[in-house]
């Protein structure tokens, strides 16, 4: 018998594509945060067989992505607001520096990347329903080209690989953001703004942008954790009555 291609290979191939399967569904928000991550469920959803998904999940737990319970498995790492502000905070000080660099050593291939990359993320819904949000993926892989793309000329590959694993790490947090924030936010005018003053080769106007860029997001994110932790929260019930003798 053949086995599909979604699970021949060896366990040590199967551990790596359930690790990079169960990675994007946490960082895009489709296993939320806390949520019982089941071995046998898991299984099914990447084509492996359970060892590999632990494996696998043992990975996402080191890396702070899921955590593991005594003797109860495994969840998705809980989305603390504390652990955000710090990322944010982290993101807009380093971000902000390599969109400095960039805009000092970037050439005309860069601006012209620049200014592809926010004319194509402009041109996309962001979501795939106009009643209500749906995740659209073309405009979340522009999304990053964009961002991507603003920090490219900053000629310094450890600090883009930072500012890539800083961006990954706030990824689950933003997918949590993206309903409450639409469709209210602009997104597509912070994006051209950022990008203008960046051709403009004002380092400080757009370093300023970018930081407010990203301290909205997580704006949106404390008040979609909040309206989560409100959900949550057990409701008390209301003091019973005395009864009249």
């Amino acid at each position: 018998m053949t086995l599909p291609p979604s699970i021949a290979g060896s366990p040590d191939t199967q551990a790596t594509a359930a690790y990079r399967r169960l990675r994007a569904e946490i960082l895009e928000g489709r296993l939320a945060p806390g949520q019982r991550l089941k071995v046998q469920d898991l299984a099914m959803l990447c084509g492996a067989g359970p060892s590999p998904v632990r494996e696998a999940l043992a990975q996402l737990a080191a890396e702070g992505l899921a955590r593991r319970i005594e003797q109860r498995g495994f969840r998705v790492a809980d989305a603390d607001p504390a652990d955000f502000a710090g990322l944010v905070r982290s993101r807009c000080l380093v971000e902000a520096a390599a969109l400095r660099e960039a805009i000092i050593r970037g050439d005309a291939d860069w601006e012209d990347a620049v200014a592809a990359t926010e004319r194509r993320v402009a041109r996309l819904p962001r979501s795939l329903d106009a009643a209500r949000y749906v995740p659209n993926p073309a405009w979340e892989a522009a999304h990053r080209s964009f961002h991507t793309a603003l920090l490219a000329a900053s000629g310094a590959a450890p600090l883009i690989a930072f500012c890539e694993r800083l961006r990954e790490e706030a990824e689950r947090y933003r997918a949590l953001a993206n309903a409450v924030a639409w469709p209210g936010r602009d997104v597509a005018a912070e994006h051209a703004a950022i990008a203008e003053a960046a051709l403009d080769r004002d380092a400080d106007r757009a370093s300023a942008l970018l930081a407010d860029h990203l301290a909205a997001t997580g704006e949106f994110v404390r008040v979609a954790l909040e309206r989560r932790a409100a959900a949550a929260a057990p409701r008390r019930r209301p003091p019973a009555r005395p009864v009249a003798e």
